[in-house]
């Protein structure tokens, strides 16, 4: 369902969204379990342009994603026409590299999550520029998207450069961890893709760690270039050209989704 609701929601919310109805509507199937909605850091940033404005007033509610309160989200039913896959941003900060991808793949859609307006607001110039209809996007905490989403249903996620929240204290704000770990995998369709970046070594371990202990996911490195070389097919944003600039390597880290196992008798 496309949403038609502002697009400001508080940065600590709890319980689901509102009814989930029209042409997305939640699947049949096990009830997507509720969770606290957490979003941490700025919403918003310097004031906006009044054309970005106006696109977050006019744009974002005909393209925003309204959760269901029950059951699950089928996330090709978001978009207007029939898709052969979908595609899944976390945090997708300017929407550089979600706004290239839909471009070059017009044949899937994409799912966009990030909660900084300023963000959002540039992914939308970029969205009505170029006339795309295969984006739809997330203001919220993504963990709410991961848990309502249906089993083997996503074809690639991408997590780059996420906010590596460095304290110790706040390290149970890192969007990659065990328990995201176990979403990620359950997500993604049979030898679907997982593409994480970061450029902070802490949280690259941390992230390897989670990552790793996932039954569900088979890391595909077999030598070190492979986590130092960027994937080619993808533009560098300006996060990664931040860091790269400040002379810090990231580190690029590749999942596929193992096969889930067969059930009941042969």
């Amino acid at each position: 369902m496309i949403s038609s609701t502002p697009c400001g929601v508080p940065s600590t919310e709890s319980a689901a969204a509102g009814p989930f109805e029209g042409p997305g509507a939640a699947a049949p199937g096990p009830a997507a379990p509720r969770a606290q909605r957490l979003l941490y850091g700025r919403r918003t940033g310097p004031r906006l342009r009044p054309a970005r404005k106006r696109l977050l007033e006019e744009l974002l509610p005909r393209l925003a994603i309204t959760l269901p309160a029950d059951g699950r989200l089928e996330p090709r039913t978001l978009f207007p026409r029939p898709v052969e896959g979908v595609r899944l941003e976390i945090g997708f900060g300017g929407g550089e590299h979600l706004e290239a991808q839909a471009r070059a793949h017009p044949e899937l859609g994409f799912i966009g999550v990030e909660p900084f307006l300023a963000g959002v607001a540039r992914l939308l110039a970029g969205i009505a520029e170029h006339g795309l209809d295969n984006i739809r996007i997330l203001v919220d905490d993504a963990r709410l998207l991961l848990r309502a989403l249906p089993d083997r249903s996503i074809r690639r996620i991408d997590i780059l450069f996420p906010d590596p929240w460095p304290k110790a204290r706040h390290h149970k704000r890192r969007i990659v961890n065990p328990a995201t770990a176990a979403e990620l995998a359950r997500i993604l369709e049979p030898g679907g893709e997982l593409r994480v970046a970061t450029d902070d070594p802490g949280y690259g371990r941390a992230m390897l760690a989670a990552l790793l202990a996932e039954p569900g996911l088979a890391w595909t490195a077999e030598r070190a270039a492979d986590w130092r070389t960027p994937w080619p097919d993808r533009p560098v944003t300006r996060y990664e050209a931040k860091a790269r600039a400040a002379g810090r390597a990231p580190l690029y880290l590749r999942f596929l989704a193992r096969p889930q196992p067969r059930s009941g008798l042969a």
